[in-house]
């Protein structure tokens, strides 16, 4: 199913059973265009975010240089259908990353065999286990991967937020996903916790000025609150194991400031990657359009470069 919504296209399409909601853009420009069609980037938000938050500023400028872009809402976040809501499951958003391909190549004007998978925090590891899974399958679609302040190793995400948040918190917070889980098994209502507070809150983000940012980027579908059992899923998130099985060209951008996502798990995951390693002075959250002091402008131009480098037909300098 697809809607018009001004220049850009809302999208239906189905994951696990589930209606998910996308936007799709089309190219402003021909230098990606050849006549099998224009590359598409699929593209989904990270840690409990959306698609209206954020990642539009993204989709226009990779539009605007001649790219079609897709970006997806997972199933029980933002506007895609899915019960139970807020709840991450790691493997559920990979396959949602599956589906939003296929869907992605049947755009009018796409061309399927040239797929771009674009990602940041949680689903910038989310990208490199897709391109992994595909190429291992033998399916070759996978033109380049972005990923940006990728969060690739849930146990040294846990590690490098101790000294910011203590053992106290970190127990507190595990006992209660455990509890949350433990309802699921039993049909009852999970533990909710929201998705970012101040320091000291109850929180799955606690970090100072993270509250602030994740408010300045919200759209109005995203809301602050999270299954508490995010927890056990982070814990085993291993997308730097699957780095190295990656075939497509990799471009990693670290926030060497990032208080969210490792950046030392990030680096040691782009080197198993063979990727083009960039590098902010900035935090998790230094890359979006609308937190103050952005980093956008070059982190955006460098997936531009680095998509031309790769992709382009006509005749370009990087």
């Amino acid at each position: 199913m697809t809607t018009a919504d001004t220049d850009r296209r809302t999208v239906s399409f189905e994951s696990g059973g589930t209606n998910c909601d996308a936007w799709f853009f089309a190219p402003t420009g021909n230098a990606f265009t050849t006549d099998a069609g224009v590359p598409v980037v699929v593209m989904a938000h990270g840690f409990c975010g959306t698609k209206d938050s954020g990642l539009e500023p993204f989709a226009r400028h990779l539009a605007d240089a001649g790219l079609a872009v897709f970006a997806f809402d997972y199933r029980g976040f933002g506007l895609s259908g899915g019960q139970p809501r807020q709840r991450v499951s790691m493997s559920g958003q990979v396959a949602d990353y599956h589906a939003a391909i296929d869907a992605a190549g049947r755009q009018p004007g796409v061309d399927a065999s040239r797929i771009v998978l674009w990602g940041l925090s949680q689903s910038g590891g989310h990208v490199l286990i897709v391109a992994a899974q595909r190429a291992r399958t033998g399916c070759d679609d996978v033109a380049a991967v972005i990923a940006a302040v990728p969060m690739v190793n849930g146990l040294a995400a846990g590690v490098h937020h101790y000294p910011q948040v203590g053992a106290g918190s970190m127990l507190r917070s595990a006992a209660v996903g455990i509890g949350s889980a433990l309802r699921a098994a039993l049909g009852r209502d999970p533990v909710m916790m929201p998705v970012v507070g101040k320091p000291g809150d109850r929180a799955a983000l606690t970090s100072d000025g993270y509250l602030e940012s994740y408010l300045a980027i919200a759209g109005p579908s995203w809301r602050n609150e999270v299954d508490a059992s995010i927890g056990l899923e982070l814990g085993s998130f291993r997308a730097d194991k699957a780095a190295q099985d990656v075939a497509a060209p990799v471009l990693m951008q670290i926030a060497d400031l990032d208080r969210g996502a490792p950046p030392h798990a990030a680096a040691k995951a782009g080197f198993a990657a063979r990727a083009e390693v960039r590098h902010y002075p900035c935090d998790h959250f230094g890359i979006f359009a609308e937190v103050a002091d952005s980093w956008f402008e070059p982190v955006v131009s460098h997936q531009i470069l680095f998509l031309t480098r790769y992709l382009a037909t006509s005749a370009v300098t990087a």
